[in-house]
């Protein structure tokens, strides 16, 4: 993609606010990945306070004992409902390094506890949305630069393609985790939750296989049709929680898993309706 003349200040200092170009392409993406990092946090955060009882083995993985994993849920829950709010209201480098580490050792943390590998690809949106956001802001290049605001998309237009890449196989993970859960695993709570709307339980398997198609048509020819629906369906089947009797917050921590879809479908608006100062009409890069 063609690259802006201007290039970043990398020596200002932590109050001054990176320079972003008015009305930057990109603009409903980086809100999408914004929004959708800070409500994963903020949902998981949630959780800490309430004191999770699932999150036990988690704890035992690493040999934190359960007296010690009782009282860390809340100071946990502290910090990521810091972070969240951090990078909803101000933000910044440091919180979204923090996220998109923190969210994929809790991700892995699953088959680390014995839970299926699965579980853990599954997951990508929550640490695949707050990467790709940092990448799309400025990746920090010294410890000054983590305390930057962040407040729109990177002046050059050079991340973008590779914000796109990581939202691309960020959605093919997602897709493909939760439909192995389903096709290979027989998760049994996605059988619980298809039950609360009267259907089957042949429909684990059956939605399993349609989530993997799904993510091997973003993979080979991702469109901003399908991955708009994708961000629908993700949202209705994340939704069956709520609908099942769990708390909101199980919603609003998997905000990942239709924010990753929705920005790469706007992204992909953006890129194809752009026009360089030297060139023709831009097709998808990812196609």
């Amino acid at each position: 993609m063609q690259s802006s003349n201007s290039t970043f200040d990398l020596a200002i200092g932590p109050s001054a606010a990176i320079q972003h170009a008015a009305g930057a392409r990109g603009e409903g993406a980086y809100w999408a990945l914004r929004v959708g990092a800070a409500m994963c946090f903020i949902g998981h955060g949630a959780f800490g306070f309430i004191t999770k009882a699932a999150w036990l083995p988690y704890f035992g993985a690493v040999g934190i004992p359960e007296a010690w994993a009782w009282t860390l849920m809340p100071l946990i829950g502290a910090v990521d409902v810091t972070a969240g709010m951090a990078v909803l209201f101000a933000p910044r480098g440091l919180p979204l390094v923090y996220m998109s580490v923190w969210a994929l050792w809790t991700a892995l943390l699953r088959p680390l506890s014995g839970e299926s590998l699965f579980e853990a690809v599954e997951r990508a949106g929550n640490y695949g949305v707050p990467f790709a956001l940092l990448v799309m802001t400025s990746v920090p290049r010294s410890l000054r630069d983590l305390l930057v605001r962040l407040d729109g998309p990177a002046k050059e237009d050079s991340p973008l393609e590779a914000v796109m890449s990581i939202l691309k196989w960020t959605t093919v993970l997602l897709l493909a985790g939760h439909g192995l859960l389903g096709a290979a695993s027989h998760k049994a709570l996605l059988t619980t939750h298809y039950a609360t709307i009267g259907l089957p339980s042949s429909t684990t398997a059956l939605v399993g296989w349609f989530e993997i198609a799904l993510a091997a048509v973003v993979a080979v020819r991702p469109a901003a049709g399908v991955l708009l629906f994708i961000a629908a369906w993700k949202l209705a089947t994340e939704s069956l929680f709520v609908v099942a009797g769990a708390p909101v917050w199980e919603l609003v921590e998997r905000a990942g898993s239709y924010m990753a879809p929705l920005a790469l479908a706007v992204l992909i608006r953006d890129v194809g309706n752009y026009r360089g100062p030297n060139s023709a009409k831009r097709r998808n890069p990812l196609m």
